[in-house]
């Protein structure tokens, strides 16, 4: 095996201690033993519940040394050469006595065949033991062992319960790579659940496997999965962004493999708010049928220095491992703008830069915007992203579409109801107004016990200003800025 030779190599050599930051304990344990036993190398295991313990051979538990001082005293203290593993011992090591005893340990097993390892799910050591130190990471499964992954619990579920599985090689793959990303033990735990559900592997399970793997990936707030995404059905308008999307998909997806095209980066949709800016970053994800992820500017800065970049690093690692995916940023110039935050959002901006450049995971990036002064030019100019689209307040026909839409979502009968009469009478209204006014004449028709009507309709448009009137001038200058900048969606 390459990954235990890896660590082999790692142990033979001359840093004193080694870390392994994994959620797989046990994994991990096993590797150290074979490499123990094959090279005649003592290997001893603490816990703070059980103490030091000798794993290669039964000699029983050292409770004594249970006490986190205790048994660093005594590793530094032995004359038998061995591998020391400490499990959880990240809230001790911080201590002062406790870091000077692991510092005068990591100088006593300098050169030797000594070592101490660290094994938890995250290791903050102190900055003197750096240089000390070496770190090894724990490999993914490839395709070939999640496929025997999948093989191994289906086994087992057909000699529990007599039956086959069933399943088709399409879905098959479709499974082999939504699992991509998980460790050994996440992969087979949402295997066995997808089996175990029905005896079969189906597309219905597909999203479920993809929301599970979300929730085991994801460790912040940062990015939320969208569970309800929409079709460009319930999106009135928004012809050529729906053709730009229908060129590209099979691009996007690997369905087409042509020399000198690369796959699709991502978009930025400006506009005026309320047009459907959002609407359609979930649209993007439901035609391609594809995860949704939501990236959270505010959730991702920290008080803490250098806490913001590495949220944003994590968050942009989860979103690769959930590839292909849709990430949308909702209103970006909000999170990268600048401001009194002593260079942070400078930092963001240049480390989202950077991904964008690199990136070569197929994640789809929807940025929205409603203010284009608030966003930097090294973002908007072309390369970062494939196209600028602006969303303009709807025109007549499309409106008429929108109220259809709304209508139609709430079962109100429409053969008696003036679509174009409303049209109309919403010249300057944007797709989430014209929503307001029909969810406010469903109120006004129940409190009168009346049905909805077009002079219900019209008696609620026109109780009201528009977003176009109340902020005529910055709507203009927007406008302005878009009509030689821009693609319009529709």
């Amino acid at each position: 095996m390459p990954e235990q030779k890896d660590l082999e190599l790692l142990i033979h050599g001359h840093t004193p201690i080694l870390l392994i930051e994994t959620h797989e304990e046990m994994r991990a344990l096993d590797l150290l033993v074979g490499i123990a036993t094959r090279n005649v190398i003592p290997l001893f295991k603490w816990s703070v519940t059980e103490g030091l313990r000798r794993v290669d051979i039964d000699l029983g538990v050292q409770r004594h040394n249970a006490e986190p001082r205790d048994v660093l005293a005594h590793i530094k203290a032995s004359e038998v050469d061995g591998i020391y593993v400490l499990l959880d011992f990240d809230p001790y090591i911080q201590e002062p006595v406790n870091e000077r005893f692991i510092k005068e340990i990591a100088m006593q097993f300098e050169g030797g065949r000594n070592k101490l390892v660290f094994i938890s799910h995250r290791i903050e050591l102190p900055s003197g033991l750096s240089k000390r130190v070496a770190r090894f990471e724990l490999r993914l499964p490839d395709a070939r062992e999640l496929e025997q992954l999948i093989r191994d619990e289906a086994g087992k579920w057909q000699i529990e319960s007599g039956r086959q599985i069933t399943t088709e090689s399409r879905t098959l793959r479709r499974l082999l790579h939504n699992l991509r990303g998980l460790t050994f033990n996440d992969a087979r735990r949402l295997i066995r659940n997808v089996i175990v559900d029905d005896g079969a592997i189906t597309e219905d399970d597909l999203p479920e496997v993809m929301r599970a793997k979300y929730q085991l990936l994801n460790r912040d707030d940062v990015l939320s999965y969208e569970f309800e995404t929409t079709r460009f059905s319930d999106v009135g308008g928004m012809r050529n962004l729906k053709r730009w999307l229908q060129q590209r998909e099979k691009i996007f997806h690997g369905l087409i493999d042509q020399v000198g095209i690369d796959k699709p980066r991502g978009l930025l949709l400006l506009g005026v708010q309320g047009c459907g800016k959002s609407l359609a970053a979930k649209a993007i994800a439901g035609v391609w049928n594809v995860p949704l992820l939501r990236f959270d500017f505010g959730a991702l800065y920290d008080k803490y220095i250098g806490e913001s970049e590495k949220n944003l690093r994590e968050s942009l690692k989860t979103a690769e491992v959930m590839a292909p995916c849709v990430m949308w940023i909702d209103e970006i110039e909000k999170g990268i703008s600048g401001g009194n935050d002593e260079g942070t959002s400078k930092r963001i901006l240049g480390a989202l830069l950077t991904w964008l450049a690199e990136n070569r995971a197929n994640v789809f990036i929807v940025a929205t915007a409603n203010n284009i002064d608030e966003l930097p030019p090294e973002l908007i100019r072309k390369g970062r992203l494939d196209e600028i689209f602006f969303v303009d307040l709807p025109k007549q026909d499309i409106r008429k579409q929108v109220f259809a839409i709304h209508l139609a979502k709430r079962e109100i009968p429409q053969s008696g109801i003036n679509l174009d009469q409303l049209a109309i009478e919403t010249e300057g209204y944007s797709g989430s107004e014209i929503e307001q006014a029909v969810v406010s004449a469903i109120y006004s028709s129940y409190g009168s016990d009346e049905a909805v009507t077009t002079q219900v309709l019209l008696q609620e448009i026109r109780s009201t200003r528009p977003l176009s009137v109340v902020m005529d001038a910055q709507i203009q200058q927007l406008r302005q800025w878009a009509a030689s900048r821009t693609v319009a969606v529709d």
